[in-house]
């Protein structure tokens, strides 16, 4: 093998250790260990302690507080420990979880990370600052080389002077004294070292985007950067002791476990009962069907929408299945409005559908942009600034202490100044024609091929049938203010980015008689009263904004009845929320929107915290049951998915993702130092990419601690990973399971754990144990047929 592609190999291998990291514009919630999912989850934990120094399990005194409010099942805990030949009495289990911890093993490296935090920050900074770093367009490697030998804190300036042209040679040289053997610890040392910023440039390089295309970054580059800073500032290279991590099954693992079951427990139960009862579709034809996204935080708005008529409700993954990039009108970016898993197929723009409503957007707009600009202009040119204030004096002050005081009216007044420009939805529409040599990256718009299957795998999935006269897709976004992470809060599903866009793409096309037509053919029979329109759930005030400017005049009682019973349904919601956060539920409206106005509010929402669960089925299963916005949501009718593609396709998409998400949260609350980003407070953002903690360092790498935490001491999020239950029969999934590894293996190594809740065998209740087998539930149940693995094929 030769030595370069010895070098490729070993930074691929290395990498792993470090989980990616998407800008703060479009931040995405991963699991941080994702590199380590072919492991079991406790080892995978102590790798990361001895690599990372992090935690990977709640401390003790998590676990107490969890006990003593009775969300840890007593029986369930002793016999658990009992299993791992652990003390079964809870209290001295805590007190021996209180021993001493391992030191880390972490080599010094902060005069080398002083310097590259600088450079990387110049390097990848995404447009906020004011001087970009010179020759960014030659690469990291190339633009570091010319402007390095200028900074004074390197103490070696030759040692920049003389790095060769190409970093593969770069690295060679500095592991010239080192085995081969040895060069992995040494790349996934110096990786781990800055998690934050090497799992930015890691993540960039791999989606290739605008960014990375003007100014690319790699890994070899980065590493060839690193390993010269080592040898200039007599660094360590890695640790002389290699510590190798503890695969016994520690007794927080146990704990975990204890809690997970708990809740579990809670969780399945009511759900077999309701299978029991769940009879076939009901033949009355509701009023309206609203989509919405299966996040946790559309499960209170949907019990409260149900509540208030007669509706339908269901859940699919929020970027409405169309993988696309999106670019609003007037919208100098575009973006990808779809999971990371997946590559978005199409290029979609909005284009103006009103004349006279276009003219005043623009007005608008352009005053609204004028006005950024300006602001934008005193935040970097102090001279400025000082003689902005002093010219407007108390009127600036006065707006200040206006929106520090009383950011309730004034988000009013900024909505009552909305109201008189033509929002977007109003004015524009996306345009789906399809042009395969439009110039983008993509072909743009939809052929009438891919309209037609978007559709028809929408209504497969949720297993739809019968279609109500107004059927609604929302989507959903957040509304905060000074908030470094407000996209944490947008649709997850769609990037970091709200999901309207995606909403209105799909009743855009479900309106199209040219793919009603074929729909009728794949057997999706749309009454031609069925009208399609997007909404966007506004998950900080739970208002739902319906993009309708024009409704037909035959469903326009229907459309005033919804959007009066949407009202009603945001002020129960709000009242709800505004309850969970100790805050007057009699003011539910006014104070949601109170903190998504508040610049100073460090919580406006709480986002995805506290979940847990993820159901897939029927919604007859839950909608009598308060889940407290814990669970995700996927409708499921297995009656209707004959040859299991639909349930096969969630469990490979939208049940990953969701057990991305969980596992940020999961791991952000049990060491926020090291996979979270602190307090908000302190935050100071950088390069339009991330946050410090402090004026410099490592960016930091998930959720504050705030998005996390009901007060400083007491956690809001139960750090638990997530309990997948699925109504289908049992050997549907086994069969699925077998033809995805990746999943099974997630599941053999405890990163989430499913149960799956079986109509066919008397709706008993089976839990996945390893292997691909399971473990029956209820006594009372028969155990599946167990049918031998297909032989392994020949090599």
């Amino acid at each position: 093998m030769s030595t370069d592609t010895a070098i490729e190999d070993c930074i691929d291998s290395a990498a792993k250790a470090v989980g990616s990291v998407w800008p703060l514009h479009s931040f995405v919630t991963a699991n941080p260990l994702a590199g380590f999912e072919d492991q079991p989850f406790h080892e995978a934990v102590g790798e990361a302690e001895a690599l990372l120094g992090a935690d990977g399990y709640p401390d003790s005194a998590v676990f107490r507080r969890a006990y003593e409010d009775g969300r840890i099942d007593t029986e369930i805990l002793e016999a658990t420990l009992a299993a791992h030949d652990y003390e079964t009495d809870p209290e001295a289990s805590l007190d021996a979880m209180d021993g001493p911890t391992t030191e880390s093993t972490l080599p010094e490296t902060e005069g080398v990370d002083t310097v590259l935090s600088k450079w990387l920050a110049a390097f990848l900074d995404e447009g906020q600052a004011a001087w970009p770093m010179p020759n960014r367009e030659d690469g990291f490697y190339e633009a570091f080389r010319s402007v390095a030998t200028h900074d004074g804190t390197i103490p070696d300036s030759d040692a920049i002077t003389d790095l060769p042209d190409d970093p593969a040679d770069a690295i060679r040289d500095a592991l010239a004294a080192h085995s081969v053997d040895e060069w992995e610890a040494i790349m996934e040392c110096q990786l781990a070292a800055l998690p934050g910023w090497t799992g930015l440039l890691k993540q960039r390089a791999v989606d290739e985007g605008a960014w990375q295309s003007a100014y690319p970054i790699t890994l070899t580059g980065y590493l060839a950067v690193r390993l010269t800073l080592v040898e200039a500032f007599d660094a360590v290279f890695v640790p002389d002791t290699k510590v190798e991590p503890d695969t016994s099954v520690p007794r927080a693992e146990c704990w975990l476990g204890a809690w997970e079951d708990s809740y579990r427990d809670e969780l399945v139960d009511p759900i077999t009962d309701a299978s029991e009862s769940l009879s076939e579709a009901d033949e009355k034809r509701p009023d309206a069907q609203l989509v919405f996204c299966i996040d946790t935080r559309s499960e209170i708005i949907r019990r409260r929408v149900e509540a208030t008529g007669d509706y339908e409700t269901h859940g699919y993954a929020g970027f409405f299945g169309v993988p696309m990039q999106y670019s609003g009108y007037d919208s100098s970016v575009s973006v990808d409005a779809c999971p990371p898993i997946v590559d978005a197929k199409h290029y979609v723009t909005e284009e103006p559908t009103n004349g006279e409503n276009e003219e005043r957007y623009d007005r608008w707009a352009g005053l609204l942009d004028a006005g950024k600009t300006a602001i934008k202009d005193l935040r970097s040119n102090a001279a400025t600034a000082f003689s902005f204030v002093e010219s407007t004096g108390v009127g600036y002050g006065g707006a200040l202490a206006a929106r520090t005081l009383v950011p309730g009216r004034v988000r009013g007044l900024l909505g009552a100044a909305a109201d008189r420009t033509p929002a977007d939805h109003t004015h524009c529409a996306p345009t789906l024609d399809h042009d395969s040599d439009a110039g983008h990256d993509l072909p743009q718009g939809l052929t009438l091929d891919d309209r037609v299957e978007y559709a028809a795998t929408a209504f497969e999935l949720m297993g739809i049938e019968e279609f109500g006269r107004l059927f609604v897709f929302t989507g959903h976004g957040s509304e905060t203010a000074n908030n470094p992470f407000d996209s944490s809060l947008d649709c997850g599903a769609c990037a970091g980015n709200p999901g309207g866009p995606s909403a209105r793409v799909l009743a855009t096309i479900c309106n199209d008689e040219a793919v009603r037509e074929r729909l009728t053919e794949r057997g999706v029979d749309v009454p031609d009263d069925t009208v399609f329109l997007a909404g966007q759930h506004n998950t900080t005030t739970d208002e739902i904004d319906l993009y309708a400017s024009e409704v037909p005049e035959s469903h326009a009682d229907d459309f005033a009845q919804l959007r009066d019973d949407l009202d009603t349904a945001r002020t129960q919601a709000a009242a709800e929320r505004a309850g969970d956060m100790g805050a007057d539920t009699a003011n539910g409206v006014a104070e949601t929107e109170r903190r998504a106005a508040d610049w100073a509010e460090t919580r406006p929402e709480w986002g995805l915290a506290g979940n847990a669960g993820f159901v897939v089925g029927p919604r007859e299963l839950t909608d009598g049951l308060d889940l407290d916005g814990r669970a995700f949501l996927h409708s499921y009718d297995w009656r209707t998915d004959t040859d299991g593609d639909a349930l096969e396709a969630i469990i490979g998409g939208p049940m990953v993702v969701t057990q991305w998400i969980n596992t940020q949260y999961y791991f952000a609350t049990v060491d926020n130092a090291t996979f979270g980003s602190g307090s908000k407070i302190t935050h100071n953002p950088v390069g339009n990419v991330g946050v410090y903690q402090g004026n410099g360092g490592d960016i930091m790498t998930g959720l504050p601690l705030q998005s996390l935490t009901a007060t400083d001491d007491d956690l809001y999020h139960q750090p638990l990973r997530l309990s997948t239950v699925i109504h289908a029969p049992v050997e549907r999934v086994t069969e699925i399971l077998r033809d995805n590894e990746a999943v099974a293996e997630l599941l053999d190594n405890d990163w989430l754990s499913l149960t799956v809740v079986d109509p066919t065998q008397d709706h008993a209740a089976f839990e996945y144990e390893s292997d691909i087998e399971w473990t029956l539930l209820s006594e009372d149940a028969p155990t599946p047929e167990q049918t031998p693995p297909p032989a392994a094929a020949d090599d």
